[in-house]
């Protein structure tokens, strides 16, 4: 029997690489990535094409809040950064996390903050 770990993982790189083979930026639509961690939420925004990352942002940097809150606000942070760069459309990338909870007060967020996908 395989170890439960190993198979925990794999799954999850299985989910992950799904989702990514549908999912790739461009220099006009970057790829607004998703990672979700036990704590914090952090989202940047990739062209794939020239393989830069154009804006990063962490819920750490956020305090004071519950975690749905932070998750809103980052989602309007990036945006700002992201429209200030000129970018207005992007694509979605919630990676191997289902659209629930603060993956998607984070996509709201951008939304609200201008981005449209």
């Amino acid at each position: 029997m395989k170890n439960l770990s190993k198979v925990k993982k794999m799954r999850r790189l299985r989910r992950q690489r799904r989702v990514r083979a549908r999912v790739r930026g461009t220099a006009l639509r970057p790829r607004l990535s998703v990672f979700r961690s036990n704590k914090f939420l952090s989202a940047q925004v990739v062209n794939d094409d020239d393989g830069r990352t154009l804006c990063a942002l962490s819920t750490q940097v956020l305090a004071g809040r519950t975690r749905r809150e932070k998750a809103r606000e980052l989602g309007r942070r990036i945006a700002a950064q992201v429209k200030s760069a000129g970018v207005g459309r992007v694509v979605f990338d919630r990676g191997r996390f289902l659209y629930t909870g603060g993956i998607r007060e984070l996509a709201e967020g951008a939304r609200e903050g201008g981005l449209s996908f």
